[in-house]
């Protein structure tokens, strides 16, 4: 896939894989990136769960997983799935009668590992729910915890033994004529995650859900996450991800978006180009910045916005994006629209005048794509 055919260096071209459907969302294939997160409340306390589903839906997230590890939470998966305005994936680590009951409460897929749920008859008795219930089914191998004969064989969590898990409980369901699955192979370790992830790649054509589990909180878990899932993704690797952090599950889909959008690959919202600033800058750009970040989430339409301190940069990043401001002197500053100077502006008029700008370019693009798509 090229992002831009006259630009070749940007180009990224996407691992062959087969597609499978969570629920409306397909993965794999050709279709885009999915951005996934996971609740953290209790699941059976189904209105907190609830509401956290449609936080993280506003945030932009296309699928959430929820942990449903007793009865009470399998109970309460059918309102919750009722209420959800994404799909959901049912957590399941051990009892192949939660991934049985998952399946009926309406699971758009199942997160389990296939040897871990009991013998041939259990793993067939949960292949036939999600077949009757057209769930599809996610394969999540853990460094953490890998089989004991894995371990035993060699002798510590490495890259050979989390793909041979991968693929042996791949072969348990495909004994079952079961094909509706997406696979991970996630560790803490970036590194270890990455050797895996690459051999995963080579060794099956399913769908890929890429993550580093256990990643960290807020700021160490973006920084080891963009590094682990977006040097895959620059190769082409990674159908549907989710960034774990130890933060709110919105933090997680708005860090997966960043590193999606940063490779080209998903376009969604506002992305604001801005300086680190410095004693050259004509207004606060900190501040101006945090604002304007706040005050922009609920664009939804793909835009670029440059907020830059001074005239050094300024004018060259005004170029190349869609919206800009550049600081100049006596408290006022220079608005780009399309890359061309505009207007200049009061820099204490400055914030409201720029979220009026992308609300009215937002507007535009909207009625232009309803208009095109009616014809």
């Amino acid at each position: 896939m090229s992002l831009n055919p006259i630009r070749p260096w940007r180009n990224i071209e996407r691992r062959a894989s087969r597609q499978i459907r969570v629920g409306k969302v397909l993965v794999g294939g050709d279709a885009p990136i999915s951005v996934q997160t996971m609740t953290n409340t209790l699941t059976s306390d189904a209105a907190a769960t609830i509401h956290q589903i449609q936080r993280c839906a506003i945030a932009g997230a296309d699928i959430v997983r929820v942990s449903a590890p007793d009865e009470d939470s399998t109970r309460a998966l059918k309102e919750i799935v009722r209420e959800s305005p994404v799909p959901i994936v049912a957590d399941i680590h051990f009892h192949y009668k939660r991934a049985i009951e998952a399946a009926e409460a309406g699971a758009a897929c199942l997160r389990i590992n296939p040897g871990n749920i009991g013998d041939a008859r259990r793993v067939r008795e949960v292949v036939k729910a999600a077949k009757d219930h057209g769930c599809s089914i996610r394969i999540g191998v853990n460094a953490g915890s890998l089989e004991r004969h894995l371990l035993d064989k060699y002798g510590e969590p490495c890259p050979d033994a989390m793909v041979e898990s991968g693929l042996d409980h791949i072969k348990l369901l495909q004994d079952n004529d079961f094909h509706e699955f997406k696979i991970s192979v996630k560790a803490s370790d970036v590194f270890l995650a990455a050797a895996a992830y690459q051999q995963l790649a080579v060794a099956t054509d399913a769908p890929i859900h890429l993550g580093i589990t256990e990643a960290g909180g807020l700021t160490s878990g973006t920084v080891k996450s963009a590094i682990g899932l977006g040097s895959l993704l620059w190769f082409g690797i990674g159908d549907t991800i989710r960034v774990s952090l130890s933060a709110d599950p919105v933090e997680e889909v708005k860090v997966g978006f960043e590193i999606l959008k940063s490779l080209g690959l998903r376009t969604r919202g506002v992305q604001i180009i801005s300086c680190p600033s410095c004693a050259r800058q004509g207004f606060d750009v900190i501040k101006t910045v945090e604002a304007l970040e706040k005050r922009l989430e609920h664009i939804k339409t793909p835009m670029s916005l440059s907020i830059i301190g001074c005239v050094v940069n300024g004018p060259g990043e005004a170029l190349m994006t869609d919206i800009g401001f550049t600081g100049g002197g006596a408290g006022r500053g220079m608005v780009y629209l399309a890359g061309k100077q505009s207007h200049t502006m009061s820099n204490d008029r400055m914030i409201d005048h720029i979220v009026e700008q992308v609300e009215k370019k937002a507007a535009e693009i909207e009625a232009a794509e309803a208009a095109s798509a009616a014809e």
